[in-house]
């Protein structure tokens, strides 16, 4: 082949013209459909909303096959960058949490269809973040000021100079997939959740104060009072956060309006089960997925599943530091996730019974006590990394009452770990 080139080279040399030879690159076969990032925020971008209503129209229809890519914003729609600090959290306006691009309708799909999503490719921002936002995450009670971690990112790992000696692997996900709700849903799901808040209980009504699409969800729009906020995540997926929804999964998701109306957003560079400051690394991504539409399996499949191989696996660390979590608390407290239950033996209780969110906890509390102990870092490094890196996980739930969760660490996150 060099003498061949060689020979080209000679013949044009010679004032000959000789036709351009293809790539491979010009053989195609995909049809893509691709949803664009507009503007610098979701409220400048028509391919961006933010509350979910059956009314919030498809910005562009796919086929079952078709290869479609979804330009995606980081979960706080946030304007921070690697020289951000915790003044800038504190200043985060929470109200458009989280964007999501599309929806995208699916040809032949229905209401009581289910939508097959492989996710097909992850590329995500050269940068992303983590950061602990004051009343919000599962150690609320404790971690009460803003903290920032900003990560340089490539398609191997995370580092920061936040969190010198630690390297995050990449294995991004979605942390919100989802289809949109029809009527029904929204009545169902709007009244279990003010049942819920009535007895005090964390839920979050709808609110139009920086809802997108504002033609629906605003003050001024249609339907303000009935565009259901995406924090929880529900039947229609949302913001799950399930980090085993790797490339190479399918997730199966039950379809409430024709179309099925996908959407994509809050890309996760890396999570540890469970998220537990509020944040995984939060990035901005280009997200590839393709679709199956499988007929009359809503019946079935009323809520999300995942079918996936060795993925599950691939996440696995190869070396690990675990703590175990019972359910046992110290008398005269009550657990902030009890709170509304206004339950007064709680009070008095050293333990709970078969209570695997104090289980969770405790867990959480050995794990980030091992970090700080063992490789120097400050409590809020500690939360961040467990956010990232640490793993809650059921161990057992028939050992009555003690239910145990345990924190798996993942160790190949130090670049040296010297530590036993």
């Amino acid at each position: 082949m060099r003498h061949a080139r060689w020979g080209l080279a000679a013949l044009c040399a010679g004032g000959l013209v000789v036709p351009a030879l293809a790539d491979t690159t010009d053989v195609t076969w995909k049809t893509e459909v691709v949803i664009e990032k507009e503007g610098a925020f979701c409220s400048d971008d028509p391919n961006c909303f933010n509350r979910y209503h059956p009314e919030i129209p498809a910005v562009a229809t796919a086929s079952p096959g078709d290869f479609i890519v979804f330009e995606t914003r980081d979960a706080l729609d946030s304007d921070l960058t690697l020289d951000s600090n915790a003044d800038d959290v504190a200043a985060l306006d929470l109200s458009g949490v989280h964007p999501m691009t599309g929806p995208v309708a699916i040809e032949g799909a229905e209401r009581g269809d289910v939508l097959a999503v492989t996710i097909v490719d992850i590329e995500p921002d050269q940068f992303g973040y983590t950061v602990i936002v004051p009343g919000f995450g599962f150690l609320r009670d404790e971690f009460t000021e803003p903290y920032f971690v900003g990560w340089r990112q490539s398609r191997t790992h995370a580092v920061s100079d936040a969190m010198p000696g630690i390297a995050i692997p990449y294995e991004a996900f979605t942390g919100s997939i989802g289809t949109m709700p029809g009527e029904p849903e929204i009545d169902t799901w709007l009244k279990r959740e003010a049942d819920l808040a009535a007895v005090g209980g964390i839920a979050l009504p709808p609110d139009p104060t920086g809802a997108l699409p504002t033609a629906i969800c605003g003050n001024e729009g249609s339907h303000p009072d009935r565009c259901l906020r995406t924090v929880p995540p529900r039947e229609n997926g949302g913001n799950m956060d399930v980090q085993q929804m790797q490339v190479g999964t399918t997730i199966l998701i039950p379809c409430f309006v024709d179309g099925c109306n996908l959407f994509v957003g809050d890309v996760h560079y890396a999570q540890g089960d469970g998220e537990v400051s509020g944040t995984a690394i939060e990035t901005g991504a280009v997200v590839t997925v393709t679709t199956e539409v499988r007929k009359g399996l809503g019946s079935v499949i009323t809520s999300p599943q995942v079918e996936g191989g060795a993925q599950i696996k691939n996440i696995e660390p190869s070396k690990f530091h675990q703590t175990i979590g019972y359910p046992f608390k110290e008398a005269g407290t009550v657990p902030p996730y009890h709170t509304y239950l206004d339950s007064e033996p709680i009070v008095g209780l050293t333990q709970l019974s078969e209570d695997l969110t104090l289980a969770a906890r405790n867990a959480l509390v050995h794990m980030i006590d091992h970090i700080t102990r063992t490789y120097g870092l400050t409590r809020e490094q500690a939360y961040i990394l467990a956010s990232v890196a640490v793993d809650l996980r059921v161990g057992q739930v028939v050992d009555v009452p003690n239910y145990v969760i345990t924190a798996v660490l993942n160790k190949d996150v130090f670049v040296e770990d010297d530590a036993d």
